[in-house]
């Protein structure tokens, strides 16, 4: 017999009895599973499938592939282990060695083949799998990958066929989740090295010495590929790395690594963590361990190949030195560890899916056919291992899913170097693929003992974090986890850690000083508070209350030569116009309203017109004097107050007309700007419509010119009070002050932009006030002895004599 299994239970009587017995039994024609039970359970004797195990056992001790022992050391694995986990590896290996004959029509339960290929449905349609398979080992890497925020990972493996394979696959899971792989590569056989595979080799444990990644992951599907990081010395140094050992090689490796002359040399794994099949507690069978013996057990040449590990001796021979006293109770736990059954697990769930598929089959039968003894095609158990669904006692759920595969739960162990040398396991978590999202992934932070190397938790990056108010930006040609990080644009922030893009603050927000965070933009505007406003209201009230004295001087005066000549109401319009355009001014000061923005430039627009207006008029209306003096003039008609006023309201009437216009069809409304200052927001009045607010302005302008043109001609004309020069001036003052303005409104911002245009209101309201108006006003005040018809007339004599 090759595969022996039995459980008793002991009776109300005391006497122990079988309750389920499984047996493989190689014949010459055929392989058989007997399966006994206790009586209502299970009876029938079935015939099974050809595994052909013994063959198949002996077909893969011929091959390189077989996980066997590296020549010359002894090892400790018990021989029911060993049997189990090539077992295992015989399976992995079906579809290479076509092992399994017509696997279209025979179930096979595996407990230790992880391998993706066995997922394909079409070729192994009756295959199942009491552990995990590779993809769902991949997920849980990957979430243990990012649990500690390693995304700069590199990938070790064997020369084997699957093991590459397997690898790409993890590669292509990695990068999918947004990780990257900094190398992968496969360590040739140590055991049978040539000189090109030793400089190779050299070659691959310096790249792994020397890389920025702190994270490598050990992959393969056989145990060996640890031992031989044990059995070549180069591996010691690299004591800078955290392993991940994928759950097929970590599974078993410790019994091979803990041995004589091993030891020592795995101080690299100090401080790994490693993926292993989860155990579970077997009822009964540790004690049935510790019990059993050669001379007592049903086949005794079962436990021979054991005896000789453990103890040395061969029970079944006469000259051994076996004294009967052997106990696998009696050697350490290092040698035979009872309590680390990972593929026995696996195994015994098989052997409970076949039990309860069989008792499922034979309740169904027994109701329909009556008949206990049933016979039946292996092809038939197929719909009942599939629809098999039950709990093991220590609450485990076993069922299978559209693919054969039980649901996938992994130990998660920790690897530390104890201080008698050898390597120990605690474990430190568990990944559940059945669990909620969020809670697949259990890690103990706490339980873990890092390699000594690392003081803290090891990082495994291959660009550190970009930090809030900074962004990741992808240098060409290489992978996403290695980027730059550049400080976010100006308005933009980012409060995360590695943001891809940066975003825009609200237009009342404005970033901090580091970037991470919007803050509330300061309202900002040309207030009586501020010291500019202030200045420029004072100001503004200062020549409005000359301006007020000058007319009260002048209407005082109104008889008087000077008063009266040159149109007096002229100068009284011209007067009250200066005194509205100084208070004007100050609508420019203070919150921008609705209100406040249609009336700023309208009512100056409007006032200052009427007030170039009266200048233009008091203009012509000089030179209309003159020229009407000729006999032969035509012009006596137009000399008169009501002209210059009709000239007056003419020229404002166009300005209204652009005013009401501008209105209409775009009118000025408050706003904020919020690009002109950092962190702040103007408060301003937006034009509406620019071509209506310089058509405004260049109608005013237009008048200025044509006065200024005007009083040019007329500046040499004869009189003792003759305006043209004053006027001359004060437009030449008046254009100078607009034609600045333009440049300088056009190149400052915000709040200083409307000081701007209350300046040059004020400057030329100012430039007309002061060139013609304080001459007048000298001589009434200071010198009036001039300020009589008499000296007028004498003044134009002493001209004509001259």
């Amino acid at each position: 017999m090759l595969l022996s299994m039995r459980y008793s239970r002991k009776s109300s009587s005391g006497t122990s009895r079988p309750f389920l017995s499984v047996s493989v039994v190689p014949n010459k024609t055929d392989t058989q599973y007997k399966i006994h039970s206790e009586p209502g359970l299970i009876r029938p004797q079935l015939p099974h499938h050809s595994l052909m195990v013994e063959s198949t056992l002996k077909k893969a001790r011929s091959t390189k592939d077989y996980a066997s022992d590296p020549p010359g050391r002894e090892t400790t694995l018990n021989s029911f282990e060993r049997k189990m986990y090539q077992a295992s590896m015989l399976i992995s290996r079906i579809q290479s060695y076509q092992l399994v004959i017509n696997i279209f029509l025979q179930n096979s339960i595996s407990y230790g083949a992880m391998d993706l290929l066995f997922n394909n449905r079409m070729e192994f349609p009756f295959l199942y799998r009491t552990v995990p398979n590779d993809h769902s080992q991949y997920q849980g890497m990957i979430q243990l990958l990012n649990f500690f925020r390693w995304n700069w990972v590199g990938i070790l493996t064997s020369n084997n066929e699957s093991d590459r394979r397997g690898c790409e696959e993890l590669k292509r899971e990695i990068i999918r989740s947004g990780n990257c792989v900094a190398f992968i590569e496969a360590i040739p056989n140590v055991r049978d090295i040539s000189w090109q595979e030793s400089t190779r080799l050299t070659q691959i444990i310096n790249m792994v010495y020397n890389s920025s990644a702190n994270v490598v992951i050990l992959y393969s599907t056989t145990s060996h590929l640890a031992v031989e990081f044990c059995i070549y010395a180069e591996w010691r140094k690299i004591v800078n790395k955290v392993w991940i050992i994928s759950a097929a090689t970590a599974t078993s490796s410790l019994a091979k690594i803990n041995i004589p002359g091993t030891i020592a040399a795995c101080i690299t794994f100090n401080g790994s963590l490693a993926f292993t099949i989860a155990k579970g507690e077997i009822p009964g069978f540790k004690d049935f361990l510790y019990n059993i013996h050669p001379s007592t057990f049903p086949e005794p040449s079962f436990l021979q190949l054991l005896w000789k590990h453990a103890f040395n001796c061969d029970p079944l021979s006469n000259l051994s030195k076996c004294t009967g006293q052997e106990m696998l109770s009696n050697l350490a736990h290092i040698q035979f560890d009872v309590d680390n059954f990972h593929l026995t697990y696996s195994l015994y769930t098989s052997v409970y899916v076949l039990a309860h598929a069989l008792h499922n089959m034979y309740t169904a039968k027994s109701q329909t056919v009556g008949d206990i003894k049933l016979e039946f095609q292996p092809w038939q158990l197929n719909q009942y291992i599939k629809e098999v669904h039950f709990k093991i006692h220590d609450g485990h759920e076993v069922f299978f899913d559209d693919k054969g595969n039980v649901p996938a739960y992994f130990d998660i162990v920790n690897w530390i170097l104890l201080p008698d040398g050898s390597i120990g396991s605690i474990k430190v978590g568990s990944f559940n693929q059945s669990a909620p999202g969020g809670k697949q992934l259990i890690v103990n932070q706490s339980a873990i003992l890092w390699n000594p190397h690392f003081n803290q938790t090891p990082r495994s990056v291959c660009s550190e974090s970009c930090v809030p108010g900074y962004r990741k930006i992808l240098p060409p040609g290489k992978m996403g986890c290695c980027f730059d990080c550049v400080p976010c644009s100006d308005g933009e922030f980012s409060n995360t850690l590695d943001a891809e893009n940066c975003v825009k603050c609200p237009e009342d927000q404005w970033p901090s000083e580091k970037k991470d965070q919007c803050l509330l933009r300061v309202v900002e505007f040309l207030s009586y508070d501020d010291p500019l406003g202030t200045v420029l209201a004072s100001i503004a009230i200062l020549f409005s209350i000359i301006t007020a004295m000058i007319f009260g001087i002048f209407i005082k005066n109104r008889d008087t030569p000077v008063v009266r000549a040159n149109n007096r109401d002229l100068s009284y319009i011209l007067l009250i116009s200066l005194i509205l355009s100084f208070l004007c001014s100050m609508l420019f000061i203070g919150p921008a309203g609705r209100v406040t923005c249609l009336l700023r430039q309208v009512s100056f627009g409007i006032i200052f017109t009427i007030a170039v207006s009266s200048v233009l008029a008091k203009t012509i209306t000089v030179l209309f004097a003159f020229k009407a003096t000729k006999p032969s003039s035509r012009l006596n008609k137009w000399v008169g107050t009501r002209v210059s006023t009709y000239l007056v309201f003419i020229c404002s009437l166009g300005e209204i007309v652009l005013c009401t216009t501008w209105l209409l069809i775009s009118p000025p409304f408050p706003g904020y700007d919020t690009q002109s200052e950092k962190g702040k927001m103007i408060l301003q009045c937006n034009e509406g419509s620019t071509t209506a607010f310089y058509s405004v302005i260049g109608y005013i302008g237009f008048l200025a010119l044509l006065s200024f043109f005007v009083a040019f001609l007329v500046r040499k004309l004869p009189d003792n009070f003759n305006e043209a020069q004053h006027i001359t001036f004060s437009m030449l003052l008046f254009c100078s002050v607009w034609v600045s303005f333009i440049p300088a409104y056009q190149s400052t911002k915000g709040k200083y932009m409307v000081a701007v245009e209350i300046f040059a209101i004020l400057a030329s309201n100012a430039g007309l006030l002061g060139c013609i108006f304080i001459p007048k006003c000298y001589i009434i005040l200071l010198r009036p002895d001039l300020n009589t018809r008499d000296h007028l007339i004498g003044k134009k004599k002493t001209s004509k004599q001259s």
